[in-house]
């Protein structure tokens, strides 16, 4: 486990994910692969959402699609690849507030994935069906702002994933916009 990310509460530095309660509301599982990974961002986002775990997700592949307006990551299904995620649990309140950074329903659409994620607080493995966002699959590929590609990285540092994954992504493009 990353040593930025605090395997108990009471060793976390204080932040809105950490020191936030259930409070009696119904969570939900949501998986974060791009600037979502980005633990300040996300926290000021999502106030009451929680780091649930870390997972994989197995056969699919990390890309940049987008629109006039940038590039941004999204996931496809793709043989043999795999993309890093955080799992996070979220209330309808954290979930509306997404949709709405997200541009759901008209730039992404929402999933749900099973997810087998390693707990952040006990270790152990877990099954858990997750909700994700997938940009609609016909936005073109494109190469995102340095700005956003910052953010990104900044929450693939936060979770010690593997810059490669990224660097990967913004690689395929490349190849692909091009071709």
């Amino acid at each position: 486990m990353c040593s930025r990310i605090s395997p108990t509460r009471s060793s976390c530095s204080p932040c809105a994910i950490c020191t936030g309660s259930k409070g009696g509301l119904e969570m939900k599982y949501y998986v974060a692969y791009g600037s979502n990974l980005n633990v300040h961002q996300m926290a000021l986002r999502c106030p009451r959402a929680e780091l649930a775990g870390i997972a994989t997700l197995r056969g699919w592949r990390l890309l940049f699609r987008g629109s006039r307006t940038g590039a941004y990551l999204t996931i496809e299904r793709c043989k043999g690849a795999e993309v890093p995620v955080a799992v996070w649990e979220i209330t309808e309140r954290d979930e509306r507030s997404l949709d709405r950074y997200e541009g759901f329903p008209a730039f992404y659409y929402k999933r749900t994935l099973p997810v087998v994620m390693d707990d952040i607080f006990t270790g152990d493995r877990l099954r858990v069906d997750a909700m994700v966002y997938v940009m609609h699959e016909d936005r073109p590929l494109g190469l995102p702002s340095q700005e956003y590609l910052d953010v990104c990285a900044e929450g693939y540092r936060d979770f010690c994933f593997d810059l490669d994954v990224l660097q990967g992504a913004l690689d395929y493009v490349r190849r692909e916009v091009s071709a």
